[in-house]
């Protein structure tokens, strides 16, 4: 039997994409978007929850993210879901970590909205699989990691 591990969202990013390297060169985003929901609650009031969704990306893929999404932007994500695991240094306790890693991605916002679109309104797509797309194709400048982050390690990678 086949089984099926998708998730598709659409939300706004809360902070500008963490772009890192592999030891290998290899380029990897890490960000969060929120969705929100609307509901009633038993008493007939209207209430919001909001849900945030941890994303990495890794290739080309990423480095579209780096150069194109930021903090507010609105975007299209697919991806599937991945949990890693880890002993706490300190309490020795397992910890859990649950991951959409991104392969498709359309950015909703337009320009001066968080995502800097050619059109305002005109949604750009990218994807990991085959080619085609909007986006400049030309490396970007590599960005160093912050002082004290950790380095992502061929572990990190999906595949």
């Amino acid at each position: 039997m086949k089984s099926v591990n998708k998730v598709i969202l659409i939300g706004n990013l809360g902070k500008d994409p963490e772009m890192k390297f592999t030891q290998g060169g290899m380029p990897v985003a890490k960000f969060s978007i929120a969705t929100n929901e609307r509901f009633k609650d038993k008493d007939g009031n209207w209430q919001d929850r909001t849900e945030w969704h941890n994303i990495v990306a890794f290739q080309r893929l990423a480095e579209i993210i780096g150069q194109y999404l930021k903090k507010g932007g609105k975007c299209y994500i697919e991806g599937s879901l991945r949990t890693g695991s880890w002993d706490d240094k300190e309490t020795g306790k397992k910890m859990y970590k649950t991951e959409i890693i991104a392969n498709e991605l359309v950015l909703l916002s337009g320009r001066g909205e968080g995502g800097g679109g050619e059109h305002a309104g005109s949604p750009r797509a990218a994807s990991t699989s085959a080619g085609g797309n909007n986006f400049d194709q030309s490396a970007p400048e590599p960005e160093h990691a912050p002082a004290g982050s950790s380095p992502i390690t061929d572990e990190d990678i999906p595949f």
